[in-house]
């Protein structure tokens, strides 16, 4: 049995569509460098307040603070008979505040705060082999 195969021809236009998936398919293919940063990134002039703002609200004492939050909140829900619709909402934020805190110190105790970096010593980066 014989096979026919049609002459392969290219013209302008298939040869202009085939250099361009090329070029597409080695610039995708292509490994790119990613650099990590060092420092502390852009200097704005509300950054130092907004980091003590984070601090002081992850920190030891707002955890403390959100511990004893939930048992009040929960106390007054619990015992406090019957109570306006205002004075429900407040407590229902003050719970809910005291959660979000709570939780965000409980997974940062359990998980970390991020990514841990370690130095390692007597290694050459260039060939990966030890000094």
């Amino acid at each position: 049995m014989q096979i026919f195969f049609p002459p392969f021809c290219l013209n302008q236009k298939a040869i202009f569509y085939w250099s361009f998936f090329a070029i597409l398919a080695f610039f995708l293919a292509e490994p790119h460098s990613a650099f990590a940063s060092q420092g502390t990134g852009g200097s704005l002039p509300y950054e130092t307040w907004l980091t003590s703002l984070r601090n002081s609200v992850t920190g030891p004492v707002a955890f403390t603070l959100s511990i004893i939050g939930i048992v009040i909140a929960g106390g007054v829900l619990i015992f406090g008979g019957e109570l306006n619709g205002f004075f429900r909402t407040l407590i229902f934020i003050v719970l809910v505040m005291a959660l979000l805190v709570g939780s965000q110190n409980m997974m940062s105790t359990f998980f970390g705060r991020g990514a841990e970096i370690v130095a390692l010593n007597g290694i050459d980066f260039q060939t990966g082999r030890s000094a």
